[in-house]
């Protein structure tokens, strides 16, 4: 009883007395990107350049412009290196890693508005990873193989450039032990859009 009365007091102090009105312009955009995973710090030791591919959903309305706010939903993969094999008993050590995010982006004014418009971007958030982990091991060492899933938060900063359906961003992601940078070419398309 307690503990719905402390819940029901929280979330009435947590609602707005009025509805937020948004702006009478908005839009949704839906957009896929792929390209290389850098890993970076302690994650650069074991693991190669790997893959990724990401979707991002995001928002916007003139009360908001020129900030958009997103989520984005991403998968990487990333081999062993060869020199770690050899100097540790690892046969094979592969990383997939799945995470879910969030954050806002800005677009800045265009620096080239003749032929094309390309506007420049900043974004940063925050994000949740699930670190899938295979451990093999030489045959004859005192290891035995093994799989290993790891939870991990952290967060993510971009730059890059806009031409509003076509994208190129670079991301640093930040997560304890599994840092990387992502560079993707994204294509970007509007859910829906009123005026």
């Amino acid at each position: 009883m307690k503990k719905s009365l402390l819940i029901l007091l929280l979330l009435t102090s947590l609602t707005p007395a009025q509805f937020i009105k948004l702006g009478a312009v908005k839009g949704a955009f839906f957009s896929m990107g792929v390209g290389p995973r850098l890993p970076l710090g302690n994650f650069s030791i074991s693991q190669n350049l790997g893959m990724g591919i990401s979707t991002t959903v995001s928002y916007t309305d003139n009360s908001f412009l020129p900030f958009f706010f997103y989520g984005t939903l991403g998968f990487q993969s990333f081999a062993g290196k060869l020199s770690y094999y050899q100097k540790t008993d690892y046969s094979s050590f592969n990383v997939n890693a799945y995470n879910l995010g969030g954050g806002i982006r800005f677009m800045f004014p265009p620096i080239v508005k003749d032929v094309i418009i390309i506007l420049p971007v900043v974004e940063g958030g925050f994000g949740f990873a699930v670190f899938d982990k295979l451990h093999q091991f030489k045959k004859g060492s005192a290891h035995s193989d093994y799989y290993e899933t790891v939870s991990k938060t952290g967060f993510h900063i971009g730059v890059g450039l806009s031409m509003f359906l076509l994208e190129v961003m670079a991301n640093y992601d930040y997560f304890y032990n599994n840092q990387f940078l992502s560079f993707e070419l994204k294509i970007r398309v509007p859910i829906f859009i009123k005026i």
